[in-house]
């Protein structure tokens, strides 16, 4: 199995100490503005999706559905999280980038 980037960028992140995980610690991090990116579980509730959509929209931060929440979880060093926010601006755009490339394919 080919091992995923972007989860793989997340669990760099994680260790870099830059991933704030969890509904709670993301909109913290969103509303202090210390976010670069968030990354929300295409399992996530339609509430959830829809409340840190809007939330990065006004806050003009970079949303994304990606990966399913176990997938995020075991990423950022948990079990399950539907929501994340990396907190680096450099790995929030190699993030992006490669979730970029995987829409083109």
């Amino acid at each position: 199995m080919k091992r995923d980037s972007v989860l793989s960028l997340v669990g760099i992140a994680k260790k870099a100490d830059k991933v704030a995980s969890g509904e709670f610690q993301t909109e913290t991090a969103v509303k202090s503005g210390n976010a670069s990116l968030v990354i929300i579980s295409r399992e996530a509730s339609g509430n959830t999706r829809k409340k840190f959509q809007n939330m990065c929209s006004f806050y003009r931060i970079p949303s994304y559905l990606y990966g399913t929440r176990e997938e995020l979880g075991a990423a950022s060093g948990s079990e399950f999280k539907a929501v994340l926010a990396v907190l680096d601006d450099g790995l929030a755009g190699a993030i992006v980038k490669k979730i970029e490339e995987r829409r083109d394919h």
